[in-house]
C-alpha cells in the first residue's frame, strides 16, 4: 500500500497536525507500506527528522484540490490533516485513491471515504456523502514515543520536595507572551519546583522564586520522555492534550485557539485535566490552581488515573485497519 500524508507545521498553527502524520507514518511503515509527505515542517525539525528516519518521501506542499489530485496518482490512500484545504475527494478518488480526512468538529470538515474526529466529545456530523466516520479518542493517532512513555510512566518516581513541571504549548513561536504568563503564574505559587519550558521564540522567563528553577529548552524528540518523568504538565489543549492523557501526566491546560475550545471544555468537564482559561485571559484563580496541583500529589494522581483510561494510543492502527476495510 502507498500512503500520502498531507499535513503542515508552522509557528502559527503549531506542530499537532504533523505529529499526527508521524504517528500514521510509523504505523504504516511498520505494516510495510510506502509513505510520502506533502507538507511544510517549519518549527518542527524533530518531527521532520523522524519522518526521514522512517524513510518517508517528501513531496511539495499541495495547497489545492488539483495539486493533491496529481500527487494522489502515486498513492492508494491519501490522508489529509489540514484545516485550510477545502473539498478534495473528487480529485483523490479520480486518481484511484481512498481519501481519509482528519477533522475536529467543523474544523477541517470535508467529504471523505473515511472521516476521523479523534476529539474527546465529537458532535453529530451533517451527512455530506462520507462513507465512514471514526469518532472519539480511541482513534487518536499518537506517536510511538508517546506510547513508550505511557509504558514507562509507571517506573518513574515522585519528586515530592520539588515537583518537576513541563510547560509546552505545541511548538508554535507565536505564544511567547502566554508562555511568560504561565511561568510567572508558577513562580507566583511560591511552591518549590523545577520547570522545563519547551518553546520556540525565546520567551522571557521571570526570575525564579525560592527553591524554584526555570529552564528554557527547544522542543525536540525528548518531549514524551520528559512528560513521562514530570509531576505536572502545563500545556495547550491541542494534540498534546491527548498525548498527556495517553501517558498519564497530570495537566493544567490553556486554550490557545478556537479549534481547541471543544477539547478544552470536554477535558475540564470530565476532570481529565484542570483548566487555566484561554490565551486571551487566564482564569483569576490560575495561580491558586497551580499551587494546589504542585502541593497535592493525590490531586495530581486522580487526574492522571482518569485521563490514562480515556486514551490508549492505538488510534493510528485502528484508523488504518478501517481504511483497509473500506477500500
Amino acid at each position: 500500500m502507498r500512503l500520502l500524508l498531507r499535513a503542515d507545521a508552522s509557528g502559527s498553527i503549531g506542530v499537532g497536525h504533523l505529529a499526527r502524520a508521524v504517528a500514521f507514518a510509523e504505523e504504516a511503515v511498520a505494516r510495510g507500506w510506502q509513505v510520502s509527505l506533502s507538507g511544510r515542517t517549519d518549527n518542527a525539525e524533530w518531527l521532520a527528522l523522524r519522518m526521514a528516519e522512517l524513510g518517508v518521501h517528501r513531496r511539495e506542499p499541495a495547497d489545492d484540490a488539483a495539486s493533491i489530485g496529481v500527487l494522489a496518482r502515486e498513492a492508494d490512500v491519501v490522508l489529509v490533516d489540514n484545516y485550510q484545504l477545502g473539498e478534495v475527494r473528487d480529485e483523490v478518488n479520480a486518481a484511484g485513491a481512498t481519501l481519509v480526512s482528519m477533522e475536529s468538529r467543523s474544523f477541517g470538515r470535508r467529504a471523505a471515504d473515511v472521516v476521523v474526529d479523534s476529539g474527546l466529545e465529537p458532535l453529530p456530523r451533517p451527512d455530506d456523502g462520507s462513507r465512514r466516520r471514526l469518532a472519539g479518542p480511541e482513534f487518536a493517532p499518537l506517536r510511538q514515543d508517546v506510547r513508550l512513555a505511557r509504558a514507562h510512566r509507571g517506573e518513574r518516581r515522585e519528586h515530592p520536595e520539588r515537583p518537576r513541571v513541563v510547560v509546552v504549548l505545541g511548538g508554535g513561536a507565536l505564544w511567547r507572551e502566554i508562555v511568560t504568563t504561565l511561568v510567572t503564574a508558577l513562580r507566583d505559587t511560591g511552591v518549590p519546583c523545577q520547570v522545563d519550558v519547551l518553546a520556540h521564540g525565546g520567551p522571557e522567563l521571570p526570575s525564579a522564586g525560592t527553591d524554584q528553577e526555570f529552564r528554557l529548552c527547544p522542543p525536540d524528540t525528548r518531549l514524551p520522555s520528559r512528560l513521562a518523568d514530570a509531576d505536572l504538565a502545563v500545556s495547550a489543549a491541542g494534540v498534546t492534550l491527548l498525548e498527556l492523557c495517553c501517558i498519564g501526566v497530570p495537566a493544567a491546560v490553556v486554550q490557545l485557539v478556537d479549534n481547541q475550545a471543544a477539547g478544552y471544555r470536554a477535558a475540564v468537564r470530565r476532570e481529565l485535566v484542570v483548566g487555566l482559561g484561554t490565551a486571551a485571559m487566564l482564569d483569576d484563580g490560575a495561580v491558586e490552581t497551580l499551587r494546589t496541583l504542585l502541593s497535592e500529589p493525590r490531586a495530581r494522581e486522580r487526574l492522571a488515573a482518569r485521563s490514562r483510561q480515556v486514551v490508549d494510543g492505538e488510534g493510528a492502527a485502528r484508523v488504518l485497519d478501517a481504511v483497509l476495510e473500506s477500500a
